[in-house]
């Protein structure tokens, strides 16, 4: 069936982006928004669009996607964007065939013909392709630009070592040491920290 699941291959990217599959050399947010104009999703826009900085440092790449036409896409951006250059592309996915087979659409958000539009999603794609993420929002709620950050940055760390991040996890905060083995009075784990050097390498120290 149509969509996507967490360690999936996200095979409706190759070759259907064109120039655009250099996103999958690093990893990758692929956000749909309802519709160009709307209010929500131009803060929306606006705010990824001054985070590029933030998401150029974590390595990742950010495309949109919406079933609007280029031509709209065109026009929003200069509005979003404030005047300043737009940094990321959207993909003007007007047959709704990524949205579909991606699982994007929002059925009870239709267009004037009844069709319905795409919903408010937030992929996080590692760079071997496969779906790490999905955040999933009703119309009215914007996207959580923290916790997309947040939640890649922990992704990058846990899948480069044998770590774990525990509840509220924020960056440059503690870890859990994934050797940590069950016992029969229950399990016991080391705490890890990730502490900064003045060379502005890192390194993983028990406490």
């Amino acid at each position: 069936p149509p969509g996507s699941y967490l360690h999936d291959e996200i095979k409706h990217l190759n070759g259907t982006l064109g120039s655009l599959t250099y996103v999958l050399l690093n990893w990758g947010i692929l956000s749909s928004h309802l519709r160009d104009y709307t209010a929500v999703c131009t803060t929306e826009l606006g705010r990824a669009n001054k985070l590029s900085c933030e998401f150029s440092r974590s390595n990742i790449e950010m495309i949109a996607l919406s079933i609007d036409s280029l031509e709209d896409h065109r026009g929003w951006t200069k509005v979003s964007a404030s005047g300043c250059a737009f940094l990321f592309p959207i993909i003007a996915d007007s047959h709704r065939k990524l949205a579909v087979g991606l699982a994007m659409l929002d059925h009870d958000e239709k267009d004037k013909d009844g069709i319905p539009l795409t919903a408010t999603v937030d992929f996080s794609i590692g760079p071997d392709k496969r779906l790490k993420l999905s955040l999933l929002y009703l119309p009215t709620m914007a996207w959580n630009f923290d916790e997309i950050l947040r939640a890649v940055d922990g992704q990058q760390l846990t899948a480069q070592n044998q770590l774990a991040t525990p509840a509220d996890w924020q960056v440059m905060c503690v870890f859990i040491d994934c050797s940590c083995r069950y016992l029969s009075a229950g399990y016991v784990c080391r705490v890890m920290y990730l502490r900064p050097l003045f060379s502005s390498d890192r390194y993983f120290a028990a406490p």
